[in-house]
């Protein structure tokens, strides 16, 4: 995909529990920006395809995805929804939650997407955070992410894999948003951030 110009990109980064994937739907629900999730590519995963079988591969062993893998198959997603004009890279900017998901995503997809903002909602108070997950996992009847020690071990992971990327990524790109802030004031905040974008103002003028 690299003879393509860079997908312009918002990253939204957060801890689980920060409303990363909240802000990325109402965001993609706003036009001129298209929301990818993490999630989304690997359930609209066909497994008849050399990557699907790769995938199936490693999760059926309980395995985790190889970065590489990872992110040939965000590729093959995204070229999907280019072709099909769901994603229009010359006027849509591209809102990406849960991927790139550690520093070595980051690196491989540097030559697909131009990283414009890192909106990174943070809430220190991690027991608010625990305290969203419980109520999301019982309300989605997935009982075992309710569990403290898993709640716990997203974290830990987060922290080592996920955190790091606001190092990569660093400088005046990177919008600190308070989490804990109720979610119509971080969609603003989010939005705030967007408007001051150049690439923002010249795609206003457009007029499209």
């Amino acid at each position: 995909m690299s003879d393509h110009p860079r997908f312009r990109t918002f990253l939204i980064l957060g801890a689980p529990g920060s409303g990363k994937g909240t802000q990325g739907k109402v965001l993609g629900s706003i036009p001129r920006f298209h929301h990818l999730a993490c999630g989304d590519v690997f359930r609209s995963l066909d497994t008849r395809t050399v990557l699907g079988q790769k995938f199936v591969e490693y999760s059926s062993r309980g395995e985790l995805v190889p970065d590489d893998v990872t992110v040939a198959l965000w590729r093959a997603n995204i070229k999907q929804r280019v072709d099909g004009h769901q994603f229009k890279p010359e006027i849509d900017f591209l809102v990406l939650d849960g991927i790139p998901r550690n520093m070595e995503q980051a690196k491989l997809m540097e030559e697909d997407i131009e990283v414009l903002k890192v909106f990174h909602l943070s809430c220190p108070d991690r027991t608010e955070l625990a305290r969203r997950l419980r109520k999301r996992a019982l309300k989605d009847n997935r009982f075992d992410d309710a569990n403290e020690s898993v709640i716990q071990q997203r974290f830990a992971t987060y922290e080592a894999e996920t955190k790091p990327i606001l190092d990569y990524y660093k400088g005046d790109r990177i919008v600190e948003i308070d989490a804990s802030q109720p979610p119509a004031k971080v969609l603003y905040d989010i939005i705030g951030g967007v408007m001051t974008l150049d690439a923002w103002r010249e795609l206003e003028k457009m007029r499209i």
